[in-house]
């Protein structure tokens, strides 16, 4: 099959490396010419825009950093649309506002296309080891097209209902696991100002009802002080300012939500934003004299 895939960092570089590994034949453009040195190695064929690589692709990937960036290469000046014929995929697996998915779908079915919202959670060793989990928004059909796709780059693929149903899922992800790496980290740094050993108090905790993968995963990461970035603690920011954007475009309270954007906001205001975000205990430390 003919792919596009466009945003080659982090994340998206491991992801369409497995989608040329599968054997289809990948079409890429990026930004920095540097993002492409991995793939001379594989069936991909570089182009010089977004357009250029839509005239030669049946469905194409992007994994960008936030809408305006979506928008730009979907739609935009030498964007996809430049160069889609009609029936033509677009599935995108950046984080964006429910909204702007929705809004892009509807554009795109203007014109004759389709899009389908994918953005996914498992960082940057789900996607090396393909291992993402994956939610979808968009029409069913269109969903079943792309699924054995995404099956190449996730372990878990679910349609969640219409456009925008996958950037809400996200949303719920970024909101449970954002508050669940502050709350190890707070529990981690109550333990140590009261004198006792952080890791046998994970220890302990594994064992009971305190038990998550943030407790098991990060938690190990924080008592390791590993702060290489799997998730940038900037994007992480991003992420939760989507969730409270669309809570006050809802008149929702997200109490948990906020303090832990608020968290964030200081955390990037530190200078630790290209760090993990697990590095909100190293923040929590500072703000309790325990550097």
């Amino acid at each position: 099959m003919k792919i596009g895939f466009i945003g080659l960092g982090l994340m998206g570089r491991p992801m369409a490396l497995h989608l040329a590994r599968a054997g289809h034949d990948l079409h890429l453009w990026a930004r920095r010419p540097a993002s492409l040195e991995p793939f001379r190695e594989v069936n991909a064929r570089a182009h010089i825009s977004a357009s250029e690589v839509a005239k030669h692709a049946e469905i194409v990937f992007t994994m960008v950093a936030d809408a305006p960036d979506v928008a730009q290469v979907v739609l935009g000046e030498g964007g996809i649309v430049e160069g889609a014929a009609k029936g033509m995929i677009v599935a995108d697996m950046s984080t964006i506002a429910p909204t702007a998915a929705r809004d892009i779908a509807a554009k795109l079915k203007e014109r004759g296309m389709s899009f389908l919202d994918a953005p996914v959670s498992g960082g940057e060793t789900g996607a090396i080891n393909a291992a993402l989990t994956i939610m979808v928004g968009g029409e069913a059909d269109v969903f079943e097209k792309v699924k054995p796709l995404f099956e190449k780059l996730g372990k878990s693929v679910t349609l969640i209902g219409g456009s925008g149903a996958g950037q809400v899922a996200k949303a719920c992800n970024q909101i449970l696991t954002g508050v669940g790496v502050a709350a190890v980290a707070e529990a981690f740094n109550f333990a140590r100002k009261s004198g006792v050993d952080p890791a046998r108090v994970r220890e302990a905790l594994m064992g009971g009802f305190a038990y998550s993968k943030i407790l098991e995963n990060h938690g190990q990461r924080m008592l390791d002080r590993n702060f290489k970035p799997g998730f940038k603690a900037w994007m992480h920011q991003k992420d939760l300012r989507i969730v409270m954007g669309e809570a006050h475009s809802l008149g929702l309270m997200l109490p948990s939500a906020a303090a832990t954007a608020q968290m964030f906001n200081a955390l990037v205001g530190s200078g630790m934003g290209e760090e993990d975000s697990i590095s909100v205990l190293k923040l929590l430390e500072k703000m309790s004299g325990q550097e």
